[in-house]
């Protein structure tokens, strides 16, 4: 198997394991407060304790992954352009 070959199957392998992902769980951890949903702060003793609310996620230690919020946005548009139901042909005459 050539070197090209190998890439282009991994290529396709990742890809495929990122769709199943996006598919199976639309949702992942903010990478800001990672899934905290604040900020973590030490007090005066070292100790950790909450913070603000994280402005990404809102506090929701939730975020949408790139590939549902693209698979999103193409199927709104699909939506948006495809009518609901078809014309039906009426010759003139």
């Amino acid at each position: 198997m050539t070197l090209i070959a190998a890439a282009s199957l991994l290529t396709l392998l990742l890809t495929f394991c990122y769709v199943w992902l996006c598919a199976t769980s639309p949702f992942g951890n903010c990478r800001k407060c990672k899934g905290f949903g604040y900020a973590l702060e030490k007090d005066r003793r070292g100790r950790l304790k909450p913070g603000k609310t994280c402005r990404r996620c809102r506090g929701d230690r939730k975020r949408i992954r790139v590939g549902r919020h693209l698979y999103n946005v193409w199927l709104r548009l699909y939506r948006d352009g495809t009518p609901t139901q078809p014309k039906k042909f009426t010759p003139k005459g």
